[in-house]
């Protein structure tokens, strides 16, 4: 089964979806860790490659062609990216699709901890970067990232641990398995 995990940085998306993948036992594709090794081969911030990518299309596109190719291609996977409900949605490929949030203060400090930042640091970066996608995503897609209609699953991670969060995930795909 394809399953796609999408929410905005802080969230706990990428955990969930290393734990997922670890019990399915699917192959879990993380599309964010490409965008940072984007970013350092160029050597710059994930701000800077943000802004680049609000002019040039192609880096999105490039990431996109990707999401699609590795759900056509594999029927059993787990994508965790930003816009692979959307697109797959798009595009009539089946999948569970999760989307995994928390308030913007337990972010925050997740993306601090995470980066080696200060609260004030990552405050700043993650704000100008979810401006940056989400004036990308209705530029290059028409797509209004708040828009959570896509989705299957809805979580708020505030409080829950990796582990509840798991367990969540599984009882509502158990749900939409049986459908």
């Amino acid at each position: 089964m394809r399953i796609t995990i999408s929410g905005p940085p802080g969230s706990g998306k990428t955990t969930a979806c290393s734990k997922l993948s670890e019990v399915l036992g699917l192959e879990a594709v993380v599309f964010g860790r490409i965008f940072r090794e984007l970013a350092a081969e160029k050597q710059l911030t994930l701000s800077q490659l943000g802004a680049i990518a609000e002019q040039d299309p192609s880096i999105d596109n490039m990431i996109d062609d990707r999401i699609l190719q590795m759900a056509r291609t594999h029927p059993d996977l787990i994508l965790e990216s930003r816009l692979s409900a959307y697109m797959l949605t798009r595009n009539g490929i089946e999948a569970f699709k999760i989307h995994i949030d928390a308030s913007p203060e337990v972010r925050m400090k997740r993306v601090g901890l995470r980066e080696g930042e200060t609260l004030e640091e990552a405050t700043a970066a993650t704000i100008d970067r979810q401006r940056s996608e989400a004036k990308r995503y209705k530029q290059w897609y028409d797509i209004d990232i708040n828009d959570l209609s896509v989705y299957d699953l809805v979580l708020n991670t505030d409080d829950m641990d990796p582990d509840q969060v798991l367990a969540a995930i599984l009882e509502g795909l158990d749900a939409w398995d049986a459908h």
